[in-house]
């Protein structure tokens, strides 16, 4: 995304929050109180007290100034509420535009993980949201604070104004003109920045691939190279700030050295001695430290045009819609099962999916259909594809040929929204956050209530860890949980959402076989389909149907077909000779 759209993306949010800005704008107003007055009662103090030798009207006008200061003060705490009313909620927004731009990236079929979102979320963020705040207090403050004291200068001389007013804008001049150059050097400073992030993240992650390659010359290199760019960027943007020094002793320091060398001529003309003192207040405690702070806040600024326009061009934001609210969970409706047979809840046709181009396939040519309340154990040895199988039908990884369908609907052209209400994934390592016992179990179902968890914990022999934890409105800290009871967790909720598929990757590892029997049977009772990961032969010889993987062709069938048809299994079943032994449930690992 280009400036431009840094500009509409800006100029909206500041439109969506005219009240808040209204207020700043007023209370700035306030504050800029004693910029206005400060060189006037001055002037009138020294002319009409001191001079004139009646020093307590002069003291009565510093008096007047006093005052004036204090109600300044008093706004300046009132404008700080009003830009945090402005600049949180913008901040919020664009930080919800880059998560949901990375979790749809991480999500969706064959996308990867950024991995230069984190420094985006956090450090780039908090860049875009105080350099947004300071461009906002440094352009009111400008406005206003010299605005009043050019006020205050037409007020006691228009002449003295003008001698003033020629340098300023001499001094703005040679800021603005430099800027276009000051954005182009910050923009490479920030991209060297991430690339050197990422970089050096790719080389520690494969640290050990690259000892082994005998690669740590090249990878080192490739680090340095961007160490180099984001030193030779930060350089540039040091004699960067030797140009707005110029600026400010053109624009501030001069109107001074003018007034100084002017003031014998503007005493000829007429101009009193406190007329002139004000004048001198005025550029020296209005004029310049406003332009002070123009400059110095525009400079950082450029921050934020060049971070929020690289976030932008990452993570684009439509400019004719506002950002998306979040998702509301809606159970998924299921297509009614009618008489004549069960619906199909996963079709998968002509399968095919391999981790490289040149590498064996993990499934080749592979078919498979579940109906409505069909029980599925996947079996094989470790590194048999039996997850990979999993994250395909779950859409989590695209296959080169083939499609899956889940509930009807074909898994490529579904949102991460969408499939979150067709299936449920639990893995091995459960995911179990903090918060009360209630939240966890109501994650995916957040409409269930107390009664529904009551009967799901029955259900799945989960009443037992919830007394122990003190009920559903006990909190949950999951480093005290075991892992065991995180899978449980995990089953619970599981069991308790709409979604018409559960898969199981090795979910119940953790539980004891009795426990792991009453989840898995808890599964077949629930509406839907039900694809078990088996860690346990156990949950094969419960399942309607067995699909056995083992580096040849998939083979599918049940218990007793795949004993007279498989070896693999009849391994590990535990049966290595006579396939007619007949076989009873044990806790053997299939791998």
């Amino acid at each position: 995304m280009s400036r431009s759209g840094v500009r509409r993306v800006t100029w909206r949010a500041l439109r969506a929050r005219r009240r808040a800005l209204a207020g700043l704008g007023g209370w700035s107003l306030v504050e800029s109180l004693p910029a206005l007055l400060a060189g006037y009662l001055v002037a009138r103090a020294v002319d009409e007290g001191f001079l004139a030798g009646r020093p307590l009207n002069g003291l009565a006008w510093l008096g007047l100034l006093a005052v004036a200061v204090l109600v300044g003060a008093a706004a300046t705490g009132r404008t700080y509420r009003s830009l945090g009313a402005v600049v949180e909620p913008f901040r919020d927004e664009v930080a919800a535009q880059v998560v949901r731009g990375a979790l749809g990236d991480a999500t969706r079929a064959g996308g990867r993980p950024d991995s230069a979102a984190v420094t985006r979320l956090t450090h780039q963020m908090e860049i875009v949201r105080d350099t947004f705040a300071g461009l906002l207090m440094v352009t009111r403050g400008f406005l206003f604070s010299a605005g009043a004291a050019l006020l205050g200068l037409l007020a006691l001389a228009p002449v003295v104004a003008a001698l003033a007013a020629v340098p300023l804008v001499a001094g703005l001049g040679v800021f603005v003109a430099a800027l276009p150059a000051m954005v182009t050097h910050q923009r490479t400073y920030v991209r060297a920045g991430e690339q050197l992030g990422q970089s050096a993240a790719t080389a520690l992650a494969g640290h050990r691939d690259v000892l082994a390659c005998g690669a740590q010359t090249r990878v080192t290199a490739e680090v340095a190279r961007w160490v180099s760019a984001q030193a030779a960027a930060e350089r540039m943007l040091a004699r960067m700030a030797a140009i707005r020094s110029l600026s400010l002793g053109i624009g501030g320091w001069l109107p001074l050295l003018v007034l100084m060398v002017a003031a014998p001529w503007l005493v000829e003309r007429g101009l009193t001695a406190g007329a002139v003192l004000g004048a001198l207040i005025y550029v020296s405690t209005g004029l310049q430290p406003a332009l002070h702070t123009l400059v110095q806040g525009l400079g950082g600024g450029l921050r934020y045009v060049v971070t929020l326009e690289n976030i932008l061009r990452t993570y684009p934001v439509s400019d004719d819609q506002p950002p998306p609210a979040p998702a509301e969970r809606t159970p998924h409706r299921r297509p009614p099962t009618g008489p004549a047979g069960r619906s199909p809840t996963v079709e998968v046709r002509g399968l095919t999916f391999a981790y490289g181009p040149r590498a064996r396939p993990v499934v080749r040519n592979f078919s498979l259909t579940l109906a409505d309340r069909d029980h599925l154990a996947v079996v094989g040895p470790s590194g048999a594809g039996k997850s990979t199988l999993a994250a395909l039908i779950a859409g989590l990884v695209a296959p080169q040929a083939g499609t899956v369908h889940l509930a009807g609907a074909p898994v490529a052209a579904v949102d991460p929204v969408g499939l979150a209400g067709l299936r449920v994934l639990v893995p091995q390592e459960a995911y179990v956050f903090t918060g009360s016992l209630a939240d966890n179990l109501r994650y995916l179902r957040p409409d269930a209530d107390e009664h529904t968890l009551e009967v799901a914990l029955d259900a799945l022999g989960a009443r037992p860890l919830a007394a122990r934890l003190g009920g559903l409105g006990a909190p949950v800290t999951p480093a005290l949980l075991s892992a065991g009871e995180r899978q449980l967790v995990a089953a619970v909720r599981a069991w308790l959402a709409p979604a018409p598929l559960v898969l199981l990757d090795e979910a119940t590892c953790h539980l004891d076989p009795a426990l792991e029997a009453t989840v898995e049977a808890a599964f077949a009772r629930r509406p839907g389909s039900l694809v078990v990961i088996a860690h346990r032969i156990s949950s094969a010889l419960r399942a309607d149907r067995v699909l056995v993987l083992d580096g040849d062709e998939p083979l599918l069938g049940t218990h007793e077909q795949l004993m007279a048809r498989s070896t693999t299994y009849r391994m590990l079943v535990g049966c290595w000779d006579d396939p007619a032994v007949p076989v009873r449930a044990t806790s053997a690992r299939p791998g």
